[in-house]
């Protein structure tokens, strides 16, 4: 594969692409899934670390695989999973701590599309790039969707179809469009 550095067994899936291997550096024991595409070009690389699986049909992406500005990149810690069908925008920069469960369909996004002005496109506007911080020990549950420039803080819970546009208190519990804390886990 040619990854930047490989510390360990890695397991590809079928159908699995991996774009830009030179920009990845993988921990031991990571796992990609049947048809899960990488792209790893990106300013900080793509870093994942030990004991990682990236779903059936994920994608990450931080760098419009056409063409465009190259994006920021993505870390990810140890003992966390990106759940099947996710999508991970790192145009921006996104950072998932340690023993992270992010489980299917969650959509990730560390931009925004720039739409202030009406002569042109919008497409030919640009994007602004945020990050996304989502810290160690936190449960994003299916269909939820975390937008640019949110921390969700450790220990936290963000409930099946959520969507989250603030920051997340650690050890709280949120659900709803636009995500609002229901409890507190402490």
């Amino acid at each position: 594969m040619f990854f930047a550095k490989a510390r360990g067994l890695v397991l590809v899936g079928k159908g699995v692409s991996i774009r830009y291997a030179k920009y990845l550096e993988a921990g031991k024991d990571l796992i990609v899934e049947d048809y899960a595409e990488i792209n790893c070009l990106s300013k900080q690389k793509v870093i994942i670390g030990e004991r990682v699986s990236i779903g059936k049909f994920a994608i990450i992406r931080p760098s419009n695989i056409y063409g465009g500005e190259i994006g920021e990149g993505l870390k990810i810690g140890n003992h966390s999973n990106i759940g099947p069908y996710s999508y991970i925008g790192c145009s921006g920069y996104i950072e998932i701590g340690n023993n992270v469960m992010i489980s299917p369909r969650v959509s990730i996004y560390a931009e925004n599309h720039v739409f202030s002005r009406t002569d042109i496109p919008m497409k030919a506007q640009g994007v602004e790039k945020l990050f996304v911080k989502i810290e160690d020990d936190c449960w994003i549950a299916a269909n939820s969707i975390i937008l640019a420039g949110v921390t969700i803080g450790r220990g936290s819970v963000v409930a099946a179809g959520s969507v989250v546009s603030k920051d997340v208190p650690p050890y709280s519990v949120v659900a709803g469009i636009p995500a609002v804390i229901i409890k507190q886990r402490s």
